[in-house]
């Protein structure tokens, strides 16, 4: 029987190229800002999509130690840089200590360099960075807000919804406020979904939230925090008449 050369990160390469879809790889450069002043700019994309992304890593990620990970996670491909954070999550989510997710955790803060867009944020920012923070000191999410950075800042907001589903709603309120006039639709959008995740669990709590800051947030955070509301709530709040 013939036996394969590669080794575990090159058969991840591999498998990655298997699934290549060419015309993906022609739109995500667009999708994705990789253009010039976009922001995503200067990444590159084979053209993988996420189910199969996801796939590959559960199929693997019992084949690659945490220190194994890195030229995945660096990677300049934007789809290597996701399936390693797939396969990050699938060790964080199997580990049995608190040590060996501590581990996950260390790596992933290791390695925020490669974490630079949307995607790969909500990768992980909730179900790993925020799952470890529930029962622990959260003040390195303030400080990722505080820092300047897009990608960590989203990080920081999008690891509150590992609170919300658990009832507890004040570090997403306090980092909306922080961080509301922020001048990236990006971080709009993601205030926003936390904002209307918040409101699923308890909607009082995001009534009396939108009642003080409604008329000063930006339209984009608003749409998407109110989303789930009916019609003509909806419109009462676009209008400024609530």
């Amino acid at each position: 029987m013939e036996t394969s050369t590669f080794t575990p990160l090159q058969s991840v390469q591999q498998a990655l190229r298997q699934r290549v879809r060419p015309e993906k790889a022609a739109h995500y450069p667009k999708y994705f800002q990789a253009y010039a002043g976009g922001y995503g700019e200067g990444d590159q994309f084979l053209g993988v999509v996420v189910p199969d992304n996801r796939a590959i890593a559960k199929g693997h990620w019992q084949q690659l130690e945490l220190h194994n990970l890195s030229p995945l996670l660096l990677s300049a491909w934007h789809e290597e840089r996701l399936c390693g954070l797939f396969m990050l999550l699938e060790r964080y989510k199997k580990s049995k200590t608190a040590a060996e997710k501590e581990a996950c955790v260390q790596c992933y803060l290791q390695h925020l360099p490669g974490i630079n867009n949307w995607d790969l944020v909500d990768a992980t920012a909730y179900d790993m960075l925020g799952h470890w923070l529930l029962n622990r000191e959260r003040s390195l999410l303030y400080t990722f807000a505080a820092a300047g950075d897009l990608w960590r800042q989203r990080i920081a907001v999008v690891a509150t919804l590992a609170f919300i589903r658990k009832g507890q709603f004040t570090d997403t309120l306090l980092l909306a406020e922080k961080l509301m006039q922020h001048q990236h639709p990006l971080m709009h959008k993601a205030i926003g979904w936390m904002l209307r995740e918040l409101g699923k669990k308890d909607e009082l709590v995001l009534v009396e939230f939108l009642d003080q800051h409604y008329r000063n947030m930006p339209r984009t955070m608003l749409r998407y925090a109110i989303e789930r509301f009916p019609e003509n709530t909806r419109q009462a709040y676009l209008k400024g008449k609530v």
